[in-house]
């Protein structure tokens, strides 16, 4: 795809992530960079480059205050806004080392990442996270400085400090000519690992923007999009393709005032580019579907026909499927069904790129089919995240895509991906050991990952090697393929699927509370009392339920035992990551008892 050079920064330019700031600066100093809502005036506000510029400025100064020296690492623990913008270009200006954090992260979590990476100063949303987090620190914490964002009523006490006094300064500071190497380290981010403690992944300026530029090439960004911010500037993801990238073409990025507000920010910003989990598309579908039920038989069917023939249509437009006289009607049907479900998005969405986890077909399928341009990627934390994604023109929407450009795939034993990448990472913080593990000598990223790659190019990816279960048969079984099937059923929130060495698979399921309170009327059981859940009839019930859900996959694959509960699992409890995944090996420790007794008649 041809790149729209008019406004755009190349890497040759920007050099490092500070530089790209000051060259797109140079270039739209008046242009538009950043919309937020203004909880006062109860309105969206702008900020331009220029605006930006003088805020950095004075961040540059308050850093420069406190005696930091080039390679000292601080950390930002926000939600998005402009402020966690101005905080990183700063410190990236000076030569410190921005560990970003999640905001929904443990305290013990956080106290661990700020111990391990010496983190001197730290930014925080609010009164209530510090409060939250000083019981978790060590007598040994190296903080030095605490800046918290909102204004309290209370006085605090050092290191901690209101960042409007912080800020407070009697000269007008202007932005500092920073150069540097560019393959020099800018960030520690910590993979929130499914097992063990998290490792800080090392990513150097050139990293970051060569995956950035790469993916310019693979879908266009123009200068007059908008993007909507939403993800956690913690989330590797966001972080590259919804920050720096949108800089590097002078597209605007406005920051969300949070999930809860998210559908009303899309209706009033209107996003031509959407960076999303599939968890969002999934939440949009399953309300689609839920307010069919209320809907004449007429309205379904035509829902399912607008999906259907749109569908069928994009895989024609792809050349993978002949022409069908279906599309005449498609016309009709864009207008009366497929705009309503692409008012849902704003109705200006040109571009929504998802990754993180694999999208259901299903959901895939129903939103392509509407005319939303979908477009799946993978990546990892360590590659900077970008490995590969779907370009419009070759869209196989079940696949992770083809390698952005400079970017060399190849399946080693186990058929594990190996990655060849300018955006593979320096190594981890202080452990050399897993370094060794996950690079080998060739330079070859070894992604812990079981793919196929087609002829076209394109990456399946087919399991994770970790997570296999091998049965006491033999036979090999990939959890997690199993519960995406079992949560696309609306009853099941989530699904753990066990069985390692045994001679059956067994599940652990969190039950959608509204969805249990339906199914336990129409099997006349008490939704209030707990020892329903355990009741024989209910639990055919769900296993009946699972096979359908399950019938693709082999014969050995298939559930004979569940645990139901109504207690979902979440970071607070410790059973997900901050970037919502399932920690296992937890959740199995946890209920090893439970999982025992499937086993022992």
């Amino acid at each position: 795809m041809s790149l729209d050079t008019t406004d755009y920064i190349s890497i040759a330019s920007a050099q490092t992530l500070y530089g790209l700031f000051r060259e797109r600066h140079r270039k739209t100093p008046n242009s538009t960079a950043y919309s937020h809502f203004c909880a006062d005036t109860q309105q969206w506000q702008t900020t331009t480059w220029s605006e930006a510029a003088q805020q950095i400025a004075i961040w540059q100064h308050a850093l420069k205050s406190e005696g930091l020296r080039s390679g000292d690492r601080v950390a930002l623990n926000l939600k998005n806004c402009q402020e966690w913008v101005f905080f990183d270009q700063a410190a990236l200006s000076l030569g410190l080392i921005t560990v970003p954090l999640y905001p929904d992260d443990r305290p013990d979590s956080l106290a661990f990442i700020l111990q391990d990476a010496d983190v001197r100063c730290l930014f925080l949303q609010n009164q209530h996270q510090w409060q939250r987090l000083k019981p978790s620190l060590s007598d040994e914490h190296q903080l030095k400085r605490v800046i918290i964002k909102t204004t309290g009523q209370n006085i605090l006490d050092a290191p901690a400090v209101y960042m409007n006094e912080w800020l407070r300064t009697d000269t007008t500071p202007v932005l500092i000519d920073w150069q540097a190497d560019p393959h020099q380290l800018a960030t520690i981010i910590y993979t929130s690992g499914t097992t063990g403690k998290p490792k800080g992944v090392m990513l150097s300026h050139y990293n970051i923007l060569s995956v950035a530029s790469a993916s310019l090439e693979c879908f266009q960004v123009r200068s007059d999009d908008l993007f909507l911010s939403f993800l956690p500037l913690s989330h590797t993801l966001e972080r590259t393709a919804g920050y720096y990238l949108p800089m590097m073409t002078g597209a605007r990025v406005a920051f969300s005032r949070g999930i809860p507000q998210l559908a009303n920010d899309i209706q009033e910003l209107k996003p031509s580019v959407l960076i999303a989990v599939p968890r969002i598309f999934e939440r949009i579908y399953q309300r689609i579907q839920s307010s069919l039920s209320s809907q004449p038989w007429y309205k379904r069917l035509l829902l399912k026909m607008t999906s259907h023939i749109g569908w069928t249509s994009f895989l024609h437009a792809q050349r993978r499927h002949r022409w069908s006289p279906s599309f005449l009607f498609m016309p009709v049907l864009e207008k009366i069904v497929a705009k309503n479900i692409q008012a849902l998005f704003g109705g200006q969405l040109r571009i929504a790129v998802t990754g993180g986890a694999a999208i259901p077909h299903h959901v895939a399928e129903f939103f392509i089919g509407m005319g939303i341009n979908l477009l799946q990627g993978y990546g990892l934390t360590e590659t900077s995240p970008v490995i590969s994604v779907n370009r419009t023109s070759e869209n196989e929407p079940f696949s992770v895509g083809q390698p952005i450009p400079s970017v060399e795939v190849r399946t080693g034993d186990n058929a594990e991906l190996l990655v060849k990448s300018p955006g593979n990472m320096l190594g981890y913080w202080n452990n050399h050991k897993a370094t060794a593990n996950t690079i080998d000598a060739e330079g070859w990223l070894h992604t812990g990952d079981q793919a196929r790659i087609a002829e076209s190019g394109h990456i399946f990816i087919t399991g994770r090697i970790k997570d296999i279960l091998v049965l006491s048969n033999g036979e090999k079984v990939s959890p997690v393929d199993m519960e995406m099937a079992i949560t696309r059923d609306e009853l099941f929130e989530q699904a753990l699927v066990v069985g390692e060495g045994k001679p059956f698979l067994s599940a652990l399921v969190v039950l959608n509370a509204e969805q249990w309170l339906q199914l336990a009327q129409r099997l006349k059981l008490d939704a209030m009392n707990k020892n329903s859940l355990t009741d024989k009839s209910l639990q055919q019930h769900i296993i009946q339920r699972f096979r359908g859900l399950l019938h693709d996959f082999p014969a050995y694959a298939k559930i004979r035992r569940v645990h139901l509960t109504l207690s979902p699992w979440t970071i607070e409890n410790g059973m997900l990551t901050p970037t919502m995944k399932i920690k296992r090996a937890k959740l199995v420790e946890a209920n090893q008892q439970l999982i025992d007794g499937f086993y022992q008649n």
